[in-house]
């Protein structure tokens, strides 16, 4: 299955995999701009703790209009203390999203990732060129990505839906997703499974990955190294179990 995003594999780009402690902590996303934005809706959509933070008074409110649910607060990013009474270090996984200055992106993340007490064990950030990257892989950025909207949509779904390899998507309300097999479904028949009941979505492909069966028959069994090729509705997609 091919990338949507620059063409590329989506194992190059989103081979970040939060633990269950860290995704039960929530996330935090510093710098709301569009690619932000594009994380923190996604976020809630899947229904993640949120909490979103900008030094942008307009920046807020204009999330606020589109999310009206969301934690968001007016925090400079580049001051510790303002940092911790917002709230940000008490959740596992922060997404700075901030483009520039590039020493506010530097500062933020290693704010983020040092700061006495804080419970982030994972951070995420954002990179608008080769040296800034390095820049944040240097202060401790975990992952380092380079931004678009769709990239800000995908690192969402990712944080949520962890066993998530590759998505199509074939029009606003289906899409095709290539998942690793979830624990309760290892060692289990697809005929035990009957995941077009239970789910409501299709299996077009299992097995290894790299070697998958096509159409699988109903008496084929998944095991922890598989991988399922399903197909259905968005909604339907998201409810199937996490690994």
């Amino acid at each position: 299955m091919n990338s949507l995003v620059g063409g590329k594999s989506m194992n190059e780009w989103w081979r970040w995999l939060p633990g269950k402690d860290e995704e039960s902590l929530g996330f935090a996303v510093v710098g709301i701009g569009r690619f932000g934005t594009a994380v923190c809706r996604e976020l809630i959509r899947n229904g993640a703790d949120v909490l979103a933070v900008d030094s942008s008074e307009r920046a807020i409110e204009e999330l606020r209009q589109l999310e009206p649910s969301i934690e968001a607060r007016v925090v400079d990013s580049t001051d510790e203390e303002s940092m911790k009474e917002a709230g940000v270090f008490e959740m596992g996984t922060v997404v700075v999203g901030i483009s520039k200055p590039i020493e506010a992106s530097i500062t933020t993340t290693l704010i983020a990732k040092d700061s006495e007490g804080s419970r982030v064990s994972q951070v995420i950030a954002r990179a608008t060129s080769d040296l800034h990257e390095r820049m944040l892989t240097r202060v401790g950025a975990d992952r380092v990505v380079f931004p678009s909207r769709m990239q800000g949509e995908r690192l969402g779904l990712e944080l949520v839906r962890p066993n998530l390899i590759e998505r199509l998507e074939l029009d606003d309300r289906t899409g095709i997703d290539e998942i690793k097999v979830p624990e309760i479904f290892i060692g289990r028949s697809l005929r035990d499974l009957n995941l077009r009941k239970n789910y409501l979505v299709n299996v077009l492909a299992a097995g290894p990955s790299g070697h998958l069966i096509i159409n699988p028959p109903a008496k084929y069994i998944l095991d922890q190294d598989h991988v399922l090729v399903v197909m259905g509705l968005m909604e339907d997609l998201q409810k199937l179990p996490q690994v």
